[in-house]
Parts: structure tokens; sequence; C-alpha cells
């Protein structure tokens, strides 16, 4: 089976398994996409949600972001660790938005990553997600279930190496929902300690599930 293959029989039965994926962030406009994704560095989606539903609620506009201290925000935002930097990079970014980008969030990675506290899977999801381009977001979820199952081998050792594999081989058209998928297979099934292989629908694919039956 070539990779090209594997990717596209991986995917459809991702496809099965995840009907309804969607993002797990909660957000109404675009930047509040940009700031839960900021927050979910080293933090759980829910335990971001939590936070954002109060965050939002009280920093309604980027204009309110940015005339707010950095004191004030990490206020609410000091569950989501790091939250120091976090309200600095959100109160930057508010400012960065509405000065250079009236207020909207740019839709390339070049401009993306320009943004204060913005790396590239944040840029990935954002692209993803908000404008429906085939960017692949690799987080850990995505990095080891994708070497687990054998949608890349162990050369690729860097999430950046990992992204191009993946969007090189996953029918296009997929890319922005096989993220979603990717995630939520590592988040429930494809655990990092104790994955449950039992309970898998990927077994007949899945590289690390034939070699655990080998030994």
């Amino acid at each position: 089976m070539t990779k090209k293959e594997r990717a596209h029989a991986v995917t459809e039965l991702l496809k099965t398994v995840y009907p309804d994926a969607v993002c797990a962030l909660h957000y109404t406009h675009d930047y509040e996409l940009l700031f839960a994704t900021r927050l979910s560095a080293q933090c759980t989606d829910a335990r971001v949600n939590i936070v954002t539903a109060t965050l939002f609620h009280q920093f309604p506009t980027l204009e309110s972001f940015a005339q707010a201290s950095e004191e004030d925000i990490a206020e609410v935002i000091k569950t989501c660790g790091l939250f120091r930097t976090k309200a600095r990079d959100l109160k930057a970014c508010a400012i960065m938005l509405l000065i250079e980008f009236g207020g909207n969030v740019p839709d390339n990675m070049a401009d993306l990553l320009r943004l204060p506290g913005v790396g590239r899977k944040t840029a990935n999801v954002i692209q993803s997600v908000v404008f429906n381009k085939a960017a692949m977001a690799v987080d850990t979820h995505v990095f080891r279930v994708s070497h687990r199952i054998g949608l890349v081998d162990d050369t690729h050792t860097t999430p950046f190496s990992v992204e191009k594999e993946l969007v090189k081989y996953i029918p296009k058209k997929l890319i922005p929902i096989a993220h979603h998928w990717l995630i939520l297979h590592g988040r429930y099934i494809c655990q990092a300690r104790t994955p449950k292989c039992d309970n898998c629908g990927l077994q007949l694919m899945c590289k690390y599930f034939q070699e655990a039956k080998i030994k």
C-alpha cells in the first residue's frame, strides 16, 4: 500500500468514526478563535472554553482587549497556565489586528505569524477552520496518532515535518476536517499512555496495533 493509498484509507475510516467532528474551541468571531487557540497552549480545550466564556463576555470586542490592562486580562485567564505571557500576547495581538489589519484576522501564514504569540500550529488552525484552507495544524495528538497509524514514519521527528507529510498525502479537500479527526482520535482512543486499541475502529490500518499483535 502506498502512502497516498494509506492516507486515503485512514481518512475514510476516520470519517466514519467521527462523522460530526468540529472545532472543539468555542468562538463567535474569528479573532476569538485566534485568542482561544493561543490560550490552548499547555491547556485543555475544555478549560479554555470555560475561561473564554467569561473572557469574551468581559472583553466583547477587539477594542476592549486593546484598551484593557495586561493585569485585567491575566486575572481572567489565570487558570490556563502561562497566563501572564498569554495576557500580554492577547492585548498586543488585538492592537496589531486593529492597527494593521482593520480588525480582521489575516488569511495567510506570513501575516498570521507576525501576530504576537501566534506560531505555525495556531496559524494553521485559523487557515483551516476560518478560511477552509488545506492547512494541517499538528499538535501532540496529531503528531502521536499520525506516527502510530503509519501516516508518517519515524524519520519525521518535528511537527513541521509531519505537517508537510500529511498535507502531501491526505486528500486536499479532507485536510481541514482530518485535523479534527486526528485530534479526536488521539484525545479519546489513541491516548499517549494507554491507547484503547480494543475500541479502535482503525485496527486493520494501524501499524502500532499490528506490531503489538505480533509481539
